[in-house]
């Protein structure tokens, strides 16, 4: 039986120890996700972070089988394996946030940054 195939977008961010972060969350992708096509990366300014360091972003373009639901469990799954806590303390090892889901759109806040606006032209 042909499973449905899911056209995603993904966000990716970090504040910590960003390029080596942002690598293996690459590759945890790579190996989740189908046809999977990454944006370059930029660096940005912290927004409403207690830490000043920069954040380097990049977006994930890919095709899954996954329901919504479950990938949204898998993505914070990866996090949690990369270092990923809910700390006070601002450092984000990893975010990996499901900005579209076929024609849904998700964290429609991010839409308006200019990092996402820019990065979009990538894809």
């Amino acid at each position: 039986m042909n499973q449905k195939e899911h056209q995603v977008i993904i966000s990716l961010a970090s504040n910590y120890n960003q390029e080596a972060n942002m690598v293996a969350a690459r590759e945890q992708l790579k190996q989740l996700l189908k046809e999977v096509y990454f944006t370059s990366s930029i660096w940005t300014e912290p927004i409403h972070s207690i830490r000043q360091e920069q954040y380097l972003n990049q977006l994930c373009k890919a095709k899954t089988s996954f329901s919504f639901n479950l990938l949204e469990e898998v993505l914070k799954e990866v996090e949690k394996r990369l270092g990923r806590t809910h700390n006070e303390d601002g450092i984000v090892a990893i975010d990996l946030d499901l900005l579209a889901y076929d024609d849904e759109r998700y964290h429609l806040r991010d839409w308006d940054r200019n990092y996402v606006k820019n990065l979009l032209n990538e894809l």
